[in-house]
């Protein structure tokens, strides 16, 4: 989809006939994503050096759209009834997409060692059991919050069964299907969300959605001279295939030479102040450069730009003797942390007042003053059923939330910064930046630290917080609002009906539940989730209870005011860009940079927002739009490349072990 492009929803009036959703296309979707979430659970928590599941357009759902044309070419030869069309393939490509992200670090990641992480990493050092045992309800878990630690069920996920022992079906069945409620209710929320921003932010706003132009150059017909049948497209395909075909080979052959796509600067950074850069290193990742290439060089120059001045501030501090605390839960320094609260705080309410009109025809639609066959007839849920829907979601869910033992107050303020601050600003990074990874730097709580104090919130909230920073605060990698708004972007290229999108998007999740959460209880209990990926089992979750040790023993000061300041100047330095941009057109500075400075994504995509930068800058100068346009296919076909690579390296692992080369996106 070229940059700027209108979605064609805008009028209200369907430019071709919208397709319904087959029975072929259901059958084939649920189909691949349970093959998807079979890949993406090996991948990630057996093999561990591919992570293909969790990306905002995850390589596994690449990889097996390539496979898919792959086999349509082939027996299309053979009968005219194996063609599919293009709507039949986006429902597809739409189900693996959810499918890949639940089963990743969208939801069951995260959701399933959080139900038994308390009792198993419980000792007589960290005294998790006098913290946190009592204010566990008996019906969230599927051990017994009045007994020991490391509790059969517990016990037996992170060793692995022994001989003879069945997996504990019957102690779980009550915990998921409680959990399963609360999740229901935030992905119902997700999706209202995602119906109301959207016209604003496709058609009002036209945000390019760069993760949507891949897939849908893929799933378009081909013809000559297309994407596919393109040179420039198969080059670039060919560069990362080279590179990541010599890196596996190395590793099943260490003579092979090995092509490095990481380098540690914090290596070569060993001297006072330098040594005092936080996580500094260099990704070389095709794909991201390939999807950067399709941002306008303003918020490129923005991105990369202030991450440096971030790595910048952390050796200006230790070279003054300043010595900030880090951000609790992750890897910025406190300082730089509430100044990215003020951005975020400011870019929520800025894309609010810029929709004022549409918020307006929003509220219309939702008190019945107005004719819904011109607002949202062709959106995936009326405006009055998104809106309220919204609301009951929300309320729900902080209902739900005081079951688990908060107060309803709190759990509403967590879920509404988590909703309207930072989902919308990581969904926007992806939108209009092209981010493969959304995360953040701060949860809800660190804004409720500037105006109390954490440590006197009481147990059962900060116990309950745990399980929800685990869940949706802290590691926002496979956001499912992005995933919803992608699909829906889709959606208009392929002219599918929005009712029939709907249904395909709640096959694709309720097949990565039963399927995705089979497999992350299946392979734990049958190999030691000690023995699986380390981060998934031994880190997230246990990184959050362990900050809720840390304030329930009351070993972290409460916040100074230094913090404050810092959020103020944040805010008032998102405001000047702002405004700046407003009135002068040449000012080169984007707020999404200084929201995502500190954050992981960066971390990782920074060198390739660089490198895409100067390439960037070099072509326009140098040959136009017209070379521009005539290079996008090489661009987007490294993105294949890498993808497919992931996919390729993945399968012979699945079956015979065989080692694979680490990819550039941890």
């Amino acid at each position: 989809m070229p940059e700027g492009s209108s979605s064609g929803r805008n009028t209200g009036h369907s430019i071709a006939p919208r397709s319904p959703l087959t029975f072929r296309a259901t059958a084939l979707g649920v189909l691949m994503a349970s093959l998807s979430c079979l890949l993406v659970c090996y991948a990630e928590l057996v093999v561990a050096k591919i992570q293909i599941g969790f990306l905002q357009l995850p390589p596994v759902v690449v990889g097996m759209l390539v496979l898919i044309l792959g086999f349509r070419a082939i027996l299309s030869r053979l009968s005219g009834r194996f063609r599919l069309e293009p709507h039949e393939l986006f429902i597809v490509y739409a189900m693996m997409l959810v499918a890949s992200m639940i089963s990743s670090r969208g939801l069951l990641q995260k959701l399933i060692p959080a139900l038994v992480v308390p009792n198993y990493m419980a000792t007589s050092a960290n005294g998790w059991r006098q913290l946190f045992f009592a204010h566990i309800p008996k019906w969230s878990v599927p051990w017994d919050p009045s007994g020991d630690p490391k509790q059969p069920v517990a016990r037996g996920f992170y060793d692995g069964l022994l001989p003879g022992q069945s997996i504990p079906w019957v102690e779980w069945f009550l915990p998921l299907l409680a959990w399963g409620v609360f999740i229901a209710l935030m992905l119902f929320g997700y999706l209202c969300i995602a119906v109301l921003v959207r016209r604003q932010w496709s058609d009002n706003e036209k945000l390019t959605y760069p993760l949507t132009q891949l897939p849908l150059e893929m799933i378009r017909p081909p013809q000559t001279g297309g994407f596919l049948t393109n040179r420039l497209t198969w080059i670039g395909f060919a560069i990362p295939m080279f590179v990541f075909g010599f890196n596996g080979l190395h590793q099943w052959y260490p003579s092979v030479p090995e092509i490095l796509t990481e380098i540690g600067l914090n290596d070569y950074l060993v001297t006072p102040p330098w040594n005092a850069a936080l996580f500094f290193r260099i990704f070389v990742s095709f794909a991201a450069i390939g999807f950067f290439y399709l941002l306008p060089t303003d918020l490129l120059f923005s991105l990369w730009f202030f991450f440096l001045l971030t790595r910048g501030a952390d050796v200006a501090a230790a070279a003054y003797g300043y010595q900030p605390r880090i951000m609790p839960m992750y890897a910025c320094l406190e300082f730089i942390g509430y100044q990215i609260i003020g951005c975020y705080m400011v870019m929520a309410a800025y894309m609010a007042w810029a929709a004022r009109p549409h918020i307006a025809m929003i509220w219309r639609s939702a008190i019945g003053r107005s004719d819904r066959r011109a607002d949202d007839a062709d959106e995936l849920l009326s405006y009055r059923t998104a809106f309220w829907g919204l609301i009951a979601s929300l309320g729900l869910s902080a209902g739900w939330l005081t079951l688990l033992g908060m107060s309803y107050w709190f759990a509403l303020f967590e879920l509404v910064v988590v909703v309207f601050i930072i989902a919308i600003v990581m969904a926007r990074s992806t939108c209009e930046s092209g981010m493969l990874m959304t995360e953040t730097s701060f949860r809800p709580v660190d804004i409720f630290r500037m105006v109390g104090d954490v440590r006197n919130l009481g147990a059962g909230n900060i116990v309950g917080m745990a399980f929800v920073d685990v869940l949706w605060t802290r590691d926002q990698r496979g956001l499912i609002l992005t995933g919803f708004l992608d699909a829906m972007r889709l959606s208009d290229g392929v002219r599918l009906k929005p009712r029939a999108l709907v249904l395909g998007l709640g096959i694709g999740i309720l097949t990565a539940v039963l399927v995705g959460g089979y497999l992350h209880m299946k392979l734990p209990y049958t190999l030691g989730a000690n023995r699986l990926y380390a981060y998934v089992y031994n880190g997230n979750a246990v990184w959050a209870f362990n900050d809720a040790a840390t304030v329930m023993n009351r070993d972290r000061p409460a916040l100074s005011w230094v913090s404050t300041l810092n959020f103020m100047i944040g805010a008032i330095v998102t405001i000047g860009i702002v405004a700046l941009r407003a009135r002068a057109l040449w000012f080169p500075i984007h707020p999404l940079g200084y929201a995502l400075c500190g954050s992981w994504t960066m971390m990782v995509f920074w060198f390739p927002c660089l490198i895409a930068w100067m390439l960037k800058v070099i072509i326009l100068r140098y040959g136009g739009m017209a070379l521009f346009a005539k290079l996008r296919p090489f661009f987007l076909g490294m993105v294949l490349g890498e993808f497919t690579s992931a996919v390729l390296w993945t399968l012979p692992s699945l079956f015979w072990r065989t080692p694979t080369p680490a990819f550039p996106w941890p």
